[in-house]
């Protein structure tokens, strides 16, 4: 039960598939706090630096998060007080490209060559490295071999994440102009390095757009350990002052993300513009990097696949000094949120195959 009025819900998601992102689209979580005079604000798009910042530290109280785990697993560590009450899992290409004249085929002929790898200075958490780092290391160890098989290459990137606000317009949210700044993959092409990583849609498009050849894609592994990285699982997490003091407010969220995640399934075809307006990209784009069946992809839960990949992934942020230290994932998810937002009528829905 709530002990006061909630003023202000503050959200972010991160620019890829998110039950969230369609729910905002939607308006529907606006409409869900409507009734309570709750105003549901972005704090991508607010124009205090320490606001926006919050995506990765998640400083900022009564506040839901949905989107890579990287930021989420760093603050927790850090010794924030947030919980997770909900994972989602949609599969999305991971991959290790190279040019066409390297004479790289499979990992296996990474041995010995240069890896590229972003380091941006002026981050809290540098999880575009961090990703690239467990793409790697996941992909050598396929042919038994490790990541001290290569040679790494740092590219310096003097700027912040949080440096310039996002904004709303007819085409969708524009993220800020410093979030896709691959000086690894100009290393790649003048012939610096001989390998980089790229995900998801941008990362498709780059491979398209340069000619590049996919020395593997880490996202279509069976084994979801393998596939395990930012976005796989991504976490919905909100701060313990949320859960303490409105906790309805957390069932309201996970309602909604559920909503749309159900609506999803039974629109593939709006569900794709929903995802390529989301991502910045086409929806062409959508298919290559998330699957004819991205609308299915879109599914909160606590399953036990997304958990234990969860803590394998906590596990390799700790010894890669990411994060401060290893932390048992399951004590920071609290699954009553879920529990009664499934209990709601949208959610008896059929799940779908």
């Amino acid at each position: 039960m709530n002990q006061t009025s909630l003023p202000t819900l503050w959200y972010t998601r991160c620019p890829v598939p998110t039950g969230l992102g369609i729910a905002l689209q939607q308006g529907w979580l606006d409409q869900a706090f409507a009734a309570q005079c709750t105003e549901v604000r972005s704090l991508r798009e607010s124009n205090d630096r320490a606001v926006r910042e919050s995506h990765f530290d998640h400083t900022l109280q009564n506040s839901v998060r949905h989107g890579g785990n990287i930021p989420a697993i760093w603050a927790r560590g850090s010794g924030r007080d947030t919980r997770v009450i909900g994972l989602s899992w949609a599969d999305e290409v991971q991959l290790i490209l190279t040019r066409q004249d390297t004479g790289i085929r499979t990992p296996a002929d990474l041995k010995g060559r240069k890896f590229g790898l972003p380091r941006w200075r002026d981050v809290q958490i540098d999880f575009t490295r961090a990703q690239a780092l467990r793409g790697l290391e996941n992909a050598l160890k396929l042919e038994g071999l490790s990541v001290a098989d290569v040679e790494l290459v740092d590219f310096e990137i003097a700027a912040g994440y949080s440096d310039a606000p996002a904004k709303t317009g007819a085409g969708g949210t524009v993220w800020n102009n410093r979030t896709h700044h691959n000086h690894e993959l100009v290393g790649l092409l003048r012939g610096e390095v001989d390998a980089i990583f790229l995900k998801g849609a941008h990362g498709a498009q780059v491979a398209r757009d340069f000619g590049l050849h996919v020395v593997i894609d880490t996202g279509s592994h069976p084994d979801p350990l393998i596939r395990s990285n930012n976005g796989t699982p991504r976490t919905l997490t909100v701060d313990q002052h949320l859960l303490t003091h409105h906790f309805d407010a957390a069932v309201r969220i996970v309602d909604q993300v559920l909503r749309a995640e159900h609506w999803a399934w039974a629109h593939p075809d709006e569900t794709r513009r929903y995802l390529a307006r989301e991502a910045n990209t086409s929806e062409a784009l959508v298919i290559t990097a998330y699957g004819e069946d991205a609308h299915l992809k879109l599914r909160t839960d606590l399953s036990e696949t997304s958990v234990a990949a969860l803590q394998d992934f906590t596990d390799f942020l700790a010894r890669w000094q990411f994060i401060p230290q290893r932390f048992d994932v399951r004590d920071w998810i609290d699954p009553r949120p879920l529990a009664a937002a499934q209990q709601l009528d949208h959610a008896q829905e059929a799940v779908p195959a």
